[in-house]
């Protein structure tokens, strides 16, 4: 029952450092179990989506020490290829662990998933994959099985570029007989990512980071050292917090490259740029221009930070529109915006959002993106700003606290009972 106390009308200065990639952290986490050694990932945030699946991975033999960041894991015990139901079903990355397991022990078994409900997200690009490369599929009561004798390279084509599906083939794929290539595939930066730490184990995967991704199965892969890439979306969600409320924010530990949608668009609202090697300096304009944003795939505009920006777009000049093309439900926190005196017209997959006066109220955050635009929207509005279900935003944003209130955010994490506002 904990909640967020935001002080709005606060100037934020200084500098914020960015935590490694929750959604570079979570599928390569699951590839430490293909190795026979030991691997040593750096830069692993302390997210509640992480600690629970480090817990899947002890209950299911591997040996996981945690500590400052750095995670070691060792899965030359790992003895079970089913995960645990009841942790399985708090994140959605724990599907990873079908295709992990269906290439170390030729059969896997996990919970359907959870996660944040933005939207319809079946696993049936996953599951043929997995049966491109030979496997049996069986999903009855809650939970999905895949099983295969001799896994074989397959040719897929995925019908979306699912970061998910790509995830889970590249890992079966990996240790499969053959050659996989992956049509459409993901081009995200955390799939570089894994196979950058894939390759170093001495997995044979070329072409990450374009849609067609080729891999050639090898007999074993051994454990090595990662150092994670830096959250792309917190360090944007950040960006944006400067750009609205910031006087001189400098954003470190930001690879610039994997960003620039987002840079482009705040460049043409007026805001001050500096992009350097290891961060961005960002200082508000004082009169922001409007502009329209599309989400889509990467490279394109980002899914997760369309809620972010539609806090931005209510302090433009002019209306702007925002239109959702990757998840049908991702516009949740209109209703919470509107407590706040957003002005949103929502139509279909399409968001008109006008000028809006922002005020201080009590809001829910409905999933971990829209969490962080309340945030946002709690820092630059007038009074005092109440966020409650706050365990969506600590599933992604790493201390978000304290480095908010490093910056001069005036920001608080309290049980209900500690705090009383008016």
């Amino acid at each position: 029952m904990d909640k967020f106390y935001i002080e709005g009308r606060n100037k934020l200065k200084g500098e914020i450092q960015v935590s490694g990639a929750k959604n570079a952290a979570l599928p390569i986490i699951s590839a430490a179990l293909l190795a026979e050694s030991k691997s040593t990932l750096l830069d692993i945030p302390d997210l509640r989506d992480v600690r629970n699946l480090a817990a899947i991975l002890e209950k299911m033999g591997a040996k996981v020490d945690f500590t400052d960041n750095k995670m070691e894991i060792d899965p030359s015990s790992v003895n079970n290829h089913a995960t645990d139901p009841e942790l399985a079903r708090k994140l959605r990355a724990s599907y990873y662990l079908l295709g992990v397991m269906l290439a170390k022990k030729g059969r896997a078994r996990t919970s359907l998933p959870g996660g944040c409900n933005i939207g319809n997200r079946p696993i049936d690009l996953h599951l043929k994959g997995f049966k491109a490369l030979g496997a049996e599929v069986n999903i009855e009561h809650g939970h999905v099985e895949v099983e295969a004798e001799n896994l074989r390279g397959g040719q897929i084509y995925l019908d979306y570029p699912s970061v998910g599906a790509t995830v889970n083939i590249m890992l079966a794929a990996s240790m499969a007989d053959g050659k996989t290539i992956i049509e459409n595939a993901a081009r995200e930066p955390e799939i570089i990512d894994l196979a950058n730490y894939l390759t170093v184990m001495g997995a044979n995967i070329k072409g990450a980071g374009t849609d067609i991704i080729k891999i050639e199965g090898v007999d074993k892969l051994k454990g090595q050292e990662h150092r994670i890439i830096p959250d792309r979306i917190e360090a944007g969600t950040f960006i944006i917090a400067g750009a609205m409320a910031g006087e001189d924010v400098y954003v470190k530990n930001v690879l610039v490259e994997h960003i620039k949608p987002l840079l482009a668009k705040l460049t043409e609202m007026g805001v001050e740029l500096e992009e350097d090697i290891s961060g961005v300096r960002i200082s508000a304009a004082d009169e922001l221009k409007s502009v329209d944003i599309k989400t889509l795939p990467y490279p394109g505009f980002p899914t997760d930070l369309q809620a972010q920006m539609m806090v931005m777009l209510t302090q433009a000049d002019e209306p702007g529109v925002v239109t959702e093309t990757v998840w049908e439900d991702r516009f949740a926190h209109i209703d919470e915006l509107a407590r706040m005196g957003a002005k949103i017209k929502l139509d279909g997959h399409t968001a008109l959002v006008h000028p809006s006066e922002l005020q201080g109220a009590e809001v829910e955050a409905t999933d971990l993106r829209a969490g962080a635009a309340l945030i946002i929207a709690g820092l630059a509005a007038e009074g005092l700003t109440v966020v409650n279900e706050i365990s969506h935003v600590e599933r992604g944003y790493e201390n978000i606290v304290d480095k908010l209130q490093g910056i001069g955010a005036v920001i608080q994490r309290e049980p209900v009972s500690k705090v009383t506002t008016a």
